[in-house]
């Protein structure tokens, strides 16, 4: 029993297909024995984010002592996840020449296993099957203390951090989770303002996330009235960075003619961010075609007929977002950020070494 046998295991969930009645099988299984469950790339929704073995998702900017945890586990399970490029980090999470010792690796496609990481074990089998079958095991030993520790780490990785500007969107994303149904459906597609949705929000229910692994701007709108248009009942916000609504906004012309009443909120930084972001670290002050001419988001609104309202504090959110839910109509929320916080705990002063 090589999982009784391990002093610090973890458990990776990742990929797509997964049926209610898996994902709750190895959340309660391992729940139950201790065992630290991480998420994959925008796979948050697959177990509820407050469990007590929950330790967090390996995406773009994830919790370094996450990172830590994974690289000091001597057996890692991976169910589901292709363990690709955005969740080991650009290839650097683990070491080809010793993960073979340490890494067992289940996914439905036969040509992911040992293409980039050696196993110790592998196995092609459909995700739910294997978690529903891993779930019937039962180890001769427990690591609640491992477990709590996971989750303590989360849930200090999650507390809103500090800002330049008026609008702290570690606080509004930590909002939308407070007002929002457990149910309610996010959408998103790239940027860097997906950073601060992907940290600060907790998924509590199964098929709550709606993200492109694909890295695919324009995604979020058109994804987010599918959505509505599936489950009329439940709440739907979509969030949006200024550049990432233009590449598909006028999507909401079909909200309108079809009733799909979707909240957007438009991050507005006047950026394109991520572009922004490496162009100022890798050549500072070298800037060149990420600065944006956003329109009046508000007027765009209400000139399809939907409604708009203007946000430009935290404070004002609150308001805003609750303006919007009760519109009866689709609705955009023009949020306006400051392009100097170009990500949690990032500014571009200090990208540029200032």
């Amino acid at each position: 029993d090589r999982l009784g046998q391990a002093e610090r295991p973890l458990l990776i969930l990742g990929g797509s297909g997964w049926s209610q009645a898996a994902a709750t099988a190895i959340a309660v299984w391992s729940e139950k024995l201790g065992i630290p469950v991480a998420l994959s790339f925008r796979r948050k929704d697959l177990i509820d984010n407050d469990r007590s073995n929950y330790a967090g998702d390996l995406g773009l900017g994830p919790n370094p002592k996450l990172i830590q945890r994974a690289r000091d586990a001597d057996l890692i399970v991976a169910i589901g996840a292709r363990l690709g490029e955005n969740p080991t980090q650009g290839y650097t999470l683990f070491d080809r020449a010793e993960i073979a010792d340490r890494l067992i690796h289940i996914h439905p496609g036969p040509e992911e296993l040992g293409r980039v990481w050696p196993t110790l074990m592998s196995a092609t089998a459909d995700n739910s099957l294997a978690a529903l079958a891993l779930a019937q095991t039962q180890p001769i030993r427990s690591w609640p203390d491992l477990a709590a520790q996971a989750h303590v780490d989360f849930e200090a990785f999650i507390e809103p951090v500090s800002v330049t500007g008026d609008v702290n969107m570690s606080q509004v994303i930590r909002h939308l989770g407070e007002v929002l149904p457990a149910d309610a459906i996010i959408a998103n597609g790239a940027g860097n303002y997906s950073a601060w949705l992907h940290r600060f929000h907790k998924h509590h229910t199964k098929g709550t996330q709606l993200a492109p692994t694909s890295g695919a701007m324009g995604y979020g709108y058109p994804a987010a009235l599918a959505a509505k248009s599936v489950y009329p009942d439940r709440d739907v916000i979509c969030v949006a960075g200024d550049g990432e609504y233009l590449m598909t906004g006028q999507e909401l012309a079909t909200a309108v003619q079809y009733g799909l009443n979707v909240v957007v909120v438009i991050v507005d930084n006047g950026t394109y961010g991520t572009i922004r972001m490496h162009q100022e670290r890798d050549y500072p002050h070298r800037v060149i075609a990420t600065d944006l001419k956003n329109p009046d988001f508000v007027a765009y609104a209400r000139a399809f007929g939907a409604f708009g309202i203007r946000c430009e504090t935290t404070e004002a959110f609150p308001a805003a977002l609750a303006a919007a839910r009760a519109a009866g109509e689709p609705a955009v929320i023009h949020l306006l950020t400051s392009p100097e916080d170009i990500a949690p705990g990032r500014t571009l002063t200090q990208l540029r070494g200032g």
